[in-house]
């Protein structure tokens, strides 16, 4: 994150991850909140309801019998015309997987909070990414948040990409459960939220309406299937453009900006230790001691997830000479089994960057600075050796390699 001056006053308050996304919701002025609860997402909606029931939101709080219904329902909410918001974790956006699907073939421009979770069996309340990778072909635009300031300010930027009529597709704001949706931080937020209303401007767009009538996500033959899902694929081109217009755009008012990866310490650094989330403060403070140590290391942080940053990652690797991915998900029976190792590998050949994938902190598996110093280390060996494997290493897990 870059700051620069900003235009708007703010007060500084300390909030949990999820109660940033209650008052981004607040600010943003939505119309419909559809909610079921599930660990660790419930405490984002308990703040919505409260803040509805005491006038703060002037919005309807649908309660509905799953999550499936939950999603289901903003769905219906959005094609009417609506803003609307949900939030979900885990097994809960499982069972959404369906609807993911039909909110971004139907383009609408629906946004969800995931305080990520691992996933079930066995049952595990505690965090990892299992859940939000599940979801990388929904053709939703995902952002994974590193701070309760950023959940804050990305689902503020997900409103206005989201129902830009260049992009028109639903919007991820993911960020750790527990970690970060229920740990306090302190974060600005502006005095008046005019200021944040003033750039979420409400835009027309297609909607059900009996004295315009149109039809919505009905059955297509393959004569035009095919095109149609082409649509979202260039939608999707649209969002990079947006994302970093609407990233400048909110670096104006609230002093703030984000970039699709974020370097840390890569001036002069020959080797690059990339993940994502609220691990990438661990992987700051490694580098800060290995770098003590004489090493030139730096990091990067993914904070846009889809579409993923191709060009933007490019850039930051043109003196890189080994990088190293730490995924804390598991894409099963993968040649590379890092879903996010999978997507940096292909640009890393590019420029002729080796890569070493790490798994790490599976069912929210502590991982300390020495656990990163010691990736870099056995990275180090395989950097030495020049045989690089076609594998994942599974960092810290008993019984392993």
């Amino acid at each position: 994150m870059e700051r620069v001056l900003q235009k708007v006053e703010q007060k500084r308050i300390a909030l949990s991850s999820n109660y940033a996304v209650a008052y981004a919701v607040r600010d943003v002025d939505v119309d419909v909140v559809a909610a079921y609860p599930i660990t660790p997402q419930t405490t984002v909606m308990e703040k919505i309801s409260e803040m509805i029931a005491n006038g703060e939101i002037d919005a309807e709080l649908i309660h509905v019998e799953s999550e499936h219904s939950a999603l289901s329902a903003v769905v219906g909410a959005s094609a009417a015309g609506a803003r609307v918001f949900t939030a979900t974790s885990s097994q809960g956006l499982e069972l959404m997987h369906e609807i993911l699907h039909i909110a971004s073939g139907m383009r609408l421009p629906i946004v969800m909070a995931v305080p990520t979770r691992a996933l079930s069996a066995p049952i595990s309340i505690w965090n990892d990414y299992s859940d939000l990778m599940n979801t990388r072909d929904a053709s939703w635009i995902t952002l994974i948040a590193s701070t309760a300031q950023e959940v804050y300010d990305a689902i503020v930027q997900a409103y206005m990409v989201a129902e830009d009529p260049r992009v028109l597709l639903p919007v991820m704001v993911a960020y750790d459960g527990f970690v970060m949706s229920h740990t306090y931080e302190p974060l600005e937020i502006p005095v008046d939220n005019k200021a944040i209303r003033d750039i979420v401007p409400r835009r027309d767009r297609v909607t059900l309406n009996i004295d315009k009538p149109v039809t919505m996500g009905t059955i297509t033959d393959p004569r035009w299937y095919y095109e149609i899902k082409y649509q979202q694929v260039k939608a999707m081109e649209e969002a990079r453009k947006v994302l970093n217009e609407t990233s400048l755009k909110l670096s104006e008012v609230l002093g703030r900006r984000y970039e699709p990866v974020e370097p840390y310490r890569l001036d002069d650094a020959e080797i690059a230790v990339l993940t994502y989330g609220g691990l990438f403060g661990t992987v700051q403070e490694a580098i800060d001691v290995m770098r003590e140590k004489g090493l030139h290391i730096g990091g990067i942080r993914l904070r846009q997830w889809r579409p993923f940053p191709v060009e933007e990652l490019s850039h930051l690797l043109h003196n890189i000479d080994l990088i190293i991915v730490i995924d804390r998900a598991i894409s099963y029976g993968a040649s590379i089994q890092g879903p996010v190792a999978l997507e940096v590998i292909p640009v890393a050949n590019r420029m002729g960057v080796n890569v070493v994938s790490m798994i790490a902190g599976i069912g929210q598996r502590t991982v300390l600075e020495k656990d990163i110093m010691g990736m870099v280390i056995k990275a180090l060996d395989y950097l030495d050796q020049g045989i690089f494997p076609l594998r994942s290493i599974y960092w810290g897990v008993r019984g392993g390699e």
